[in-house]
């Protein structure tokens, strides 16, 4: 031990701790790390990406989708702040992720050397964890104490480094921290659960609210909502918990949600949110009795003012509720709006089936599904592409991933990056708009390099498309939200990768069918029509300030912009 350089003592942590890659780009103040990663590449690869961010957002994607630690590392000064958005994106979701940082020589530091910046400053409001190694003897403490603190706290920990101490020798081989975590179980308190039976037995139109924080607990949760006839409502990081099509399901919540979803939040009479942050106050109901479970106890009553809080494991405390409370007799709410999500799959089946053209979203999520294979991670961006694909493209069994809290475009190509990182057996697809995906598709060449099989769709309508819409909700004329057309079948093609253009309904079928018969990594660029993505109910306000942009659009440009009619007269109440 004692002949080690501390960048190979780190690797071998590292190792340790099960992380078998790290995502980032080599430089002049992590070179020394670098070169102890070259020398146990066969346990531990480095997947050399275009940019940092998408480096930081592919460790948050592989943290979300595994639970395991999500590893980025980048130079000192811009390659850091490079690090920023992804990291952000792992604190908003809970993501665990180490990011090591190099820094410049432990001599300069605090000279105002070239490339220098105040790195722990700067991630102070990211991480959990944040602390600059002074000696190298540090180094191995503070790695480990490190990632503990990621799991312990489901967040990001920074380790920043001057990089001559990774090439310095260790000469201690007794180490003041374990390189264990241990994850503690906690079961909510009986006279809460007592509590609950009592409240939710009064009740005659319960109503399920669950997130992703149910995804362990499936089979409690239907066994749950049987007993207590209750429908289920998922939140959009809660989509795959359930197949879409189960009669219990009602589909998403929210902005991007059902009618009878919304529908059915306004008239229960009693609300369980079970492993879900929902946030949107707007659309949950006044005055209802709740009772929540979470396995994190500062979440409880977070969002909504519960009348009881159950802290503890989604499985366990389901198995508890089911045990001990009584078979709801009456069935009317649940049989009311099952008939309501039949009528509504029913017109979303039809709006997809749709032949005509200009192409729309709808069609492709419909044809998606001809080739979407049962396992397979579906990796989506963040604007109307989230709509289509919480709408309009029904999961069985497949797993969903998405920048949830912070919501930030471009993670979709990243994400599908970590997913066939993450599992390479799998069937991944990436779904992102044009304005997203041209934010970070200069890493598709990541994936022509690693021989990942992802495909790519672009729903490519040359516009910031959720932008133009909001902008028109608000009553506002549309200003700088036209990006310009690009043809991202031939950037594919100049990638090393494979490209499908598809600007007709006859090759919609045909190109994608193509697409997935290949092995390698492919980008289908979809030319669609600019529709906005109405919500599921559609307030009032909204329509009379939509009808202000369209009346100010038709004054200054002579041009009558006007949704489906047909099809916002059914969402308004």
């Amino acid at each position: 031990m004692a002949d080690k350089r501390t960048g190979q003592v780190l690797v071998d942590l590292l190792i340790d701790w099960g992380v078998d890659h790290v995502y980032g780009l080599p430089g002049d103040s992590i070179n020394e790390l670098i070169d102890d990663l070259r020398k146990r590449q066969e346990e531990i690869k480095f997947f050399q990406v275009r940019h940092e961010e998408t480096g930081a957002l592919s460790a948050a994607s592989y943290a979300k989708l595994t639970g395991k630690l999500g590893v980025c590392l980048s130079i000192a000064g811009p390659g850091g702040i490079h690090l920023l958005n992804g990291l952000y994106d792992a604190k908003s979701d809970s993501a665990p992720v180490l990011a090591i940082v190099g820094q410049v020589n432990s001599e300069q530091v605090g000279t105002g050397a070239f490339q220098e910046i105040d790195l722990v400053k700067m991630f102070d409001d990211v991480a959990v964890y944040c602390e600059r190694a002074q000696t190298e003897s540090q180094l191995p403490d503070l790695l480990n104490q490190a990632i503990r603190e990621a799991y312990t706290h489901k967040g990001v920990s920074v380790l920043v480094v001057p990089d001559d101490l990774f090439s310095k020798k260790h000469q201690q081989d007794v180490y003041l921290t374990s390189s264990d975590y241990y994850r503690p179980q906690i079961s909510p308190k009986s006279n809460h659960i007592e509590e609950a039976v009592n409240l939710l037995e009064k009740s005659e139109k319960p109503l399920i609210l669950a997130g992703q924080g149910a995804a362990n607990a499936k089979a409690e949760l239907v066994t749950f909502a049987e007993k207590l006839k209750s429908p289920i409502i998922l939140s959009l990081l809660g989509k795959g918990v359930l197949p879409d099509h189960h009669p219990y399901c009602l589909g998403q919540h929210g902005q991007i949600g059902t009618k009878p979803a919304y529908h059915a939040m306004k008239e229960c009479d009693a609300l369980i949110l079970i492993g879900t942050q929902f946030p949107y106050r707007d659309f949950l109901p006044d005055n209802v009795p709740a009772v929540q479970i979470d396995n994190q106890p500062d979440h409880l009553g977070k969002y909504y003012p519960i009348s009881v809080g159950l802290a503890g494991d989604a499985r366990e405390t389901l198995e508890l509720l089911t045990d001990q409370i009584k078979e709801n007799q009456n069935d009317e709410y649940l049989l009311k709006y099952q008939e309501k999500m039949k009528r509504w799959s029913i017109a979303m089946q039809e709006e997809k089936r749709s032949k005509e053209e200009p192409l729309h979203a709808p069609q492709v999520m419909y044809h998606l599904e001809d080739v979407m294979q049962p396992s397979a991670i579906v990796s989506a961006d963040v604007g109307n592409v989230t709509v289509w694909v919480s709408r309009y493209l029904p999961f069985v069994d497949q797993s969903f991933l998405i920048s949830g809290w912070l919501a930030t475009m471009g993670s979709g190509l990243p994400g599908a990056i970590a997913a066939q990182i993450a599992y390479p057996d799998r069937q991944v697809i990436g779904i992102s708009g044009d304005g997203g995906f041209s934010m970070v598709m200069q890493d598709f060449s990541t994936a022509v390099k690693y021989q990942l099989p992802i495909k790519m769709i672009i729903l490519n309508n040359s516009k910031i498309g959720m932008i133009k819409y909001e902008q028109e909700q608000m009553g506002h004329l549309n200003y700088k939200t036209d990006l310009g057309e690009m043809d991202f079948a031939k950037f594919a093609e100049s990638c090393g990768g494979e490209g499908y253009r598809i600007d007709s309904y006859d090759d919609l079928s045909i190109k994608l069918k193509q697409a997935f018969l290949s092995d390698k990594p492919a980008i289908i660029d979809v030319v669609i029509e600019d529709k906005a993505p109405l919500p599921g109910h559609i307030d009032y306000q909204s329509a009379v300030n939509f009808s202000k942009y369209i009346v100010k659009n038709f004054f200054e440009s002579g041009d009558l912009d006007i949704p489906d009619v047909k099809e916002s007269i059914k969402r308004l109440t």
